[in-house]
């Protein structure tokens, strides 16, 4: 009797309104059933839930996944484009030859990624900053100073400072960038 009970209540969970939210891909929690010890246990996982204390917080956390969104695309495709530059840096034999190459490379990015970059917001910028950083386990700097030299590595560090950013911030995904980190999380799963 109690067996015939346990299955009927475990059936039921499943066929409540709601249940495979999760088959259509935009659900926010995950069901399955695991067994132990010969007992069937309904376990749900959900995403966290964040409680503010003032709407000016749900304004900027909604803000800072917004920003998230927009640049993280960005930064993978910095990624890639790095990527596909050093292997191309190293076939060529030349100083002269990988200077050219890397003339040729930024006015490539310039052309494509200038209009981008001009309607980029100051907070956007920053956090591409330390995406950027994720993603190549580079900061923003070394980047410049390894590709266009310490000169103007230094140049654009100063242009930074100078509005408040910093082109040497180092990506923290346990200390101040853990929320940056989840929204990442969720936006890789599809979940917003």
């Amino acid at each position: 009797m109690k067996q015939r009970l346990l299955l009927l209540i475990v059936l039921l969970f499943y066929l409540l309104p709601g249940a495979s939210a999760q088959k259509h891909g935009k659900g926010y929690y995950n069901q399955r059933i695991e067994i132990q010890g010969g007992d069937t246990i309904p376990v749900i996982d959900m995403w966290p839930v964040y409680v503010f204390k003032r709407p000016a917080d749900m304004r900027r956390y909604a803000r800072l996944i917004y920003n998230v969104k927009k640049v993280y695309p960005i930064a993978i495709a910095a990624r890639e484009k790095l990527r596909e530059t050093e292997e191309h840096l190293l076939s060529l034999k030349s100083k002269r030859a990988q200077q050219e190459y890397i003339k040729q490379v930024e006015k490539e990015l310039k052309a494509e990624y200038t209009p981008v970059l001009k309607r980029m917001t100051f907070s956007q910028g920053k956090i591409l900053i330390k995406l950027i950083d994720r993603e190549t386990d580079r900061t923003s700097y070394e980047l410049v100073k390894q590709l266009r030299g310490n000169f103007s590595a230094f140049f654009w560090q100063g242009v930074a400072r100078i509005f408040g950013a910093n082109l040497k911030d180092h990506y923290d995904k346990e200390g101040e960038d853990k929320i940056i980190e989840q929204i990442i999380l969720l936006y890789e799963a599809g979940l917003i």
